[in-house]
């Protein structure tokens, strides 16, 4: 049923060729549509929603949910990904089914030096149409059906059919039996290509995995700045108050006018800390704005940042277990499963190597049906007498009934004595691979150590948050001991300073402690390989 489907669509086109009608439009189509322009770059999405009392309220979640969508680096790389998803299809190509179609009219003119030749000066119209179809298969089958029409006709008064229908349609097959035989042969560049895809997928994974990361860094680089600069107040607030006392003190006579210089003094280098501080703390700013997007929105971009995260721990520490940990990133990591993907890349392209080696042989078979139509002469009388009149539809009938057939089979070998480009690619698909091993194993020596240095800052962040929460806590009772010393008399504002100072480093330190601890934990979950799915971020790749 489909083969006289295809004898159909064939003889139609013919017909419409031999009648002389030509197609006015030519129709394309492309299956891909894509939601935007490609000249157009989407606006930041959902900064709207987190925008409350007039600030940009986010939490840790909130950033990296933002980063996501906005972040440019992550477009670009998923944009990346997307494109090879295109050479699946491509890979495709070889198997796309093709249709031809011609129409050639001759007109030929000559003299003849022969009366044998029917004519003085001899006339003749010749109209070729065919039209063919050709459909390769996953087998290295390929199979084409050809419909050929001639319309001839002449002033030779010898001729017997005048003018003349010739039709002949034609079904060819042909089978490699060595080089290109099977699905893996001919399915070789698709798999490589699907493999590719893969490849891209976890490679995008771990670009995510390194943004996300880096958006995390930068979102408590801002809260470690907001604390700084809140210590600075505060020791700034000390400072301007044991002035205030001492200059107060001064003017009753109860301190030497010498010593209002140290308190004074005091005042100034803090006021110098804490502008260093707030500029340290908008350029942070201005980073995380970029990550989440917020600056490509210029009303948003203006806003304040309300970051809603605390750096506190509450007495929780994370456990981790460095085996266990070295296990799952091994198992988990995107890289390592980049190297695996690039392997079977080589694995096929090795094989596909080996087949290009193989010699061709080929195995072909046709048939042709034939047809004649038009109109029949008896020219036995010396003047031409139409017997019968024929046309088209009588060339294409004898087609349809096969009963002019032509067929028969051939067997074809190539076979090179040195085929210089297949061995020289064997050679490159064996270096690749050889090449991928290295890498693969660099790959995992790589990611033990960052798993190893991961655990190993957790441990010191956890030991030395410890020992600056210990530290702030002796610092302020030092301060308010040295306070009251001061008040009764006992000691000079020096050591009152002094102890203000060392109160306002003892809680910088505890606020670095603390930003130090919540970088490492989110770094052992990127050296595991587990920080995507901490957070709920979903990679899916076909």
């Amino acid at each position: 049923m489909k083969m006289k489907s295809i004898i159909s669509f064939c003889l139609l086109l013919s017909c419409a060729a031999m009648a002389q009608v030509f197609p006015s439009k030519t129709y394309t189509g492309n299956i891909f549509h894509t939601p935007t322009s490609p000249t157009q770059v989407p606006g930041p999405a959902h900064l709207e929603e987190f925008v409350q009392n007039g600030k940009l309220h986010l939490g840790l979640e909130d950033a990296i949910m933002l980063t996501l969508f906005n972040n440019s680096d992550i477009n670009v790389a998923r944009a990346q990904f997307n494109i090879s998803q295109f050479a699946v299809q491509r890979a495709h190509q070889p198997f796309d089914p093709v249709i031809v179609a011609g129409f050639t009219p001759t007109r030929s003119t000559q003299p003849t030096a022969s009366s044998l030749d029917g004519a003085d000066t001899l006339s003749s119209l010749s109209q070729t149409a065919n039209t063919g179809f050709s459909q390769a298969f996953q087998t290295g089958t390929s199979f084409n059906v050809n419909l050929n029409s001639v319309r001839s006709s002449s002033n030779n008064k010898f001729s017997t059919v005048n003018p003349s229908f010739a039709s002949g349609l034609t079904f060819s097959l042909t089978q490699p039996l060595l080089r290109r035989f099977g699905m893996f042969a001919n399915r070789g560049p698709i798999i490589i290509a699907q493999r590719g895809v893969r490849l891209s997928g976890a490679q995008f994974e771990a670009q995510m995995n390194d943004i996300v990361q880096r958006a995390i860094n930068q979102y408590w680089d801002v809260v470690q700045a907001r604390k700084n600069l809140e210590v600075l107040q505060k020791s700034m607030e000390l400072a301007e108050a044991s002035y205030k006392r001492d200059k107060r003190a001064l003017e009753l006579g109860a301190l030497p006018p010498l010593d209002i210089y140290r308190s004074e003094s005091q005042v100034a280098q803090r006021k110098i800390s804490l502008i260093q501080a707030e500029y340290a703390l908008k350029q942070v700013e201005n980073t995380l704005r970029q990550t989440v997007g917020a600056d490509l929105d210029p009303r948003i971009g203006a806003l304040d940042l309300e970051l809603t995260e605390s750096s506190e721990t509450n007495g929780t520490l994370a456990i981790v277990e460095l085996q266990e940990a070295l296990a799952k990133a091994l198992k988990s990591r995107p890289e390592i499963d980049a190297q695996h993907q690039q392997m079977a890349i080589d694995d096929t392209n090795v094989k596909l190597a080996g087949n290009n080696l193989k010699p061709d042989l080929n195995l072909s078979a046709t048939y042709t049906s034939n047809g004649l139509g038009g109109m029949v002469l008896d020219n036995s009388s010396g003047v031409p007498v139409v017997v019968s009149s024929g046309g088209f539809a009588d060339s294409l009938s004898q087609l349809g009934g096969f009963s002019f057939p032509t067929y028969g089979l051939s067997l074809q070998m190539r076979f090179p004595l040195h085929n210089s480009s297949a061995a020289a690619d064997l050679g490159t698909a064996l270096v690749s691979k050889r090449r991928t091993l290295y890498q693969l194993r660099g790959v995992e020596q790589t990611i033990i150590n960052e798993v190893k240095n991961a655990v190993h800052d957790l441990e010191l962040a956890e030991l030395v948050m410890a020992a600056a929460q210990n530290s702030r806590d002796l610092a302020s009772k030092t301060l308010a001991a040295e306070q009251r010393k001061y008040e009764l008399g006992a000691q000079t504002i020096f050591f009152v300073l002094d102890a203000q100072n060392q109160l306002s480093q003892a809680e910088l330190a505890l606020v670095q402690a603390q930003i130090a601890y919540q970088k490492a934990l989110a770094e052992v979950d990127h050296a595991t390989g587990a920080l995507l799915e901490k957070h709920k971020v979903n990679v899916s790749t076909p």
